[in-house]
C-alpha cells in the first residue's frame, strides 16, 4: 500500500510542484497517474524514491514511513520500487542477460542465484531467445521489454512505469502494457505514468490525474480526461 497524506513539495517561492495532496494506493491495484508537463508526475515519482523529501506530509510503503528516511535505507526502498522509464537506461556494451544481471550483481547477489533468477525474467518478458543480443540489436520494444525484466530484478513490490510506451509504436505499446498488467497479475502494484490517452484508456483502471500539484480527479476504471 501507498499512503500520501498531505504532502506538499516546494523548490522555491515561485515553484510549488504538489500542493497538500492525499492519496491511498491499495496492493496490487493499477493505477495511471496522468498531467501535462509541470502537473507534479515527476516530482511525485521521485518522492516515492526518495530522490526528493517532501517539504510537508507524509509518505508510507505499506507499513514504512519513507517521509524522513535515512540515506542508509534508500538502497533498500529502492530495491521494493522498480523503475521502467521512457529511455530504456540500457548499457550499450552489455548483453541483455547482463543487462538484467547488472541490477543484481550491484546489490551484491551471488552468482549462482543470478544464474537462476535473470533466465525467469527473461521469460516472463518473452526474452529468452534474445539473452545474448546487445541493445542496439533489439526493436524499441524488445528494449523496453528488457528494462522491464531488469526493474524485476529484486522482486519489487511497486513498478512505477514513467511514460514505458513513449518511444514505442501502437503495436509495440501494446506489448508493454500487456506485459505490465501480466506482472501486476502476479500481486505486484503498477504505477503508470503517461500521456498516451489510447493506453489509459484501453485500460479500464483506475486514473489519477494532476494538474498544478493537485490531484484534480481520480476516478475507478476512468479515462484519460484533460
Amino acid at each position: 500500500m501507498i499512503i500520501v497524506e498531505g504532502v506538499t513539495k516546494v523548490y522555491s517561492k515561485n515553484s510549488v510542484a504538489l500542493r497538500d495532496i492525499s492519496l491511498h494506493i491499495n496492493a496490487g491495484e493499477f493505477v495511471s497517474i496522468i498531467g501535462q508537463s509541470g502537473s507534479g508526475k515527476t516530482t511525485f515519482t521521485k518522492l516515492l524514491i526518495a530522490e526528493e523529501t517532501p517539504t510537508k506530509g507524509k509518505i508510507k510503503i505499506g507499513d514504512w514511513d519513507i517521509t524522513n528516511i535515512k540515506t542508509d535505507e534508500i538502497p533498500y526502498l529502492r530495491r521494493q520500487i522498480g523503475m521502467i522509464f521512457q529511455d530504456y537506461k540500457l548499457l550499450p556494451q552489455k548483453t541483455v542477460y547482463e543487462n538484467v544481471a547488472f541490477a543484481l550483481e550491484v546489490a551484491g547477489e551471488k552468482s549462482k542465484r543470478i544464474a537462476q533468477i535473470v533466465p525467469q525474467l527473461l521469460e516472463i518478458v518473452g526474452l529468452s531467445d534474445r539473452h545474448n543480443r546487445y541493445p542496439q540489436q533489439l526493436s524499441g520494444g524488445e528494449q523496453q521489454r528488457v528494462a522491464i525484466a531488469r526493474s524485476l530484478a529484486h522482486r519489487p513490490k511497486i513498478i512505477v512505469a514513467d511514460e514505458p510506451t513513449g518511444n514505442l509504436d501502437t503495436i509495440n505499446a501494446e506489448e508493454i502494457i500487456q506485459i505490465l498488467k501480466k506482472i501486476n497479475e502476479f500481486g505486484t502494484t503498477v504505477l503508470l505514468l503517461t500521456h498516451n490517452r489510447e493506453v489509459v484508456n484501453a485500460l479500464h483502471r483506475r486514473v489519477i490525474t494532476l494538474h498544478g500539484g493537485n490531484i484534480v480527479l481520480d476516478q475507478e476504471a476512468g479515462k484519460y480526461i484533460l
